[in-house]
C-alpha cells in the first residue's frame, strides 16, 4: 500500500474578538482540530486583531491566526468540515503553500510572541481584578465616612427666598427713582 500524499498548507483561521479573553483556549481548540486531521504544525502564530469588513455572526472584530502545516491532501476536506462545525471559529481559509521557501515559513514563527502575549494578558486580567477589588473597598470606605455628614438638617427653602426678594425689590425701586 502506498503512503498518502502530503502537502504544505497555509491556513488562516478567524476567531471572534471574544477569544482574546482566553487566547490559550482558542489556540488549543485550533490545534486540536488540526491534530484530528493528521496535520503536522510547522508554524503557528497570531496574525492580527482587526475590524471585519462586514459583521459575521454579530461580530465586528476578529482575531486571525496564521498556521503553516503539513497534511495529507485527503484530510483537507475533513479539516474544512471540522472548522465549519466549530462554534468557536468564524471563518477559515486553507491554501497550498508549496511556493514558499521553508526559510520564510520558519522566519514567521510566532509561538514565543504568542506565549508572551498570553502571559501579559493573564497578568493584566489579575491586576485588573485586584484593582477593582481595592476600588470597591475604597468606595465603601467613603460611603461610611460621608454618611454621618448627610444627617444635618437641610435649610428650608422658604427662609432663603424672603432674603433674596427684598434685595431685588430694593434694586428695582432704586432703578425706578433714577
Amino acid at each position: 500500500m502506498s503512503t498518502p500524499r502530503t502537502g504544505l498548507y497555509e491556513g488562516m483561521f478567524l476567531f471572534p474578538q471574544s477569544a482574546t479573553a482566553n487566547l490559550q483556549e482558542a489556540i488549543d481548540h485550533l490545534k486540536e482540530i488540526l491534530e484530528k486531521c493528521e496535520a503536522t504544525i510547522i508554524n503557528f502564530r497570531k496574525w492580527d486583531e482587526r475590524r471585519l469588513a462586514y459583521e459575521i455572526d454579530g461580530n465586528k472584530r476578529g482575531v486571525y491566526f496564521l498556521v503553516y502545516f503539513n497534511s495529507p491532501t485527503s484530510a483537507i476536506s475533513e479539516l474544512e468540515r471540522r472548522c465549519n462545525q466549530s462554534e468557536q471559529l468564524l471563518r477559515m481559509m486553507v491554501t497550498r503553500a508549496e511556493h514558499l521557501p521553508t526559510e520564510v515559513i520558519e522566519a514567521n514563527e510566532g509561538a514565543e510572541e504568542l506565549a508572551t502575549e498570553i502571559e501579559l494578558r493573564d497578568k493584566k486580567m489579575t491586576d485588573k481584578a485586584g484593582t477593582a477589588a481595592s476600588t470597591v473597598s475604597r468606595k465603601e470606605d467613603k460611603v461610611v465616612e460621608t454618611a454621618p455628614a448627610e444627617e444635618k438638617a437641610p435649610i428650608p427653602a422658604e427662609a432663603e427666598a424672603p432674603a433674596e426678594a427684598p434685595t431685588e425689590v430694593a434694586e428695582t425701586e432704586e432703578a425706578a427713582e433714577a
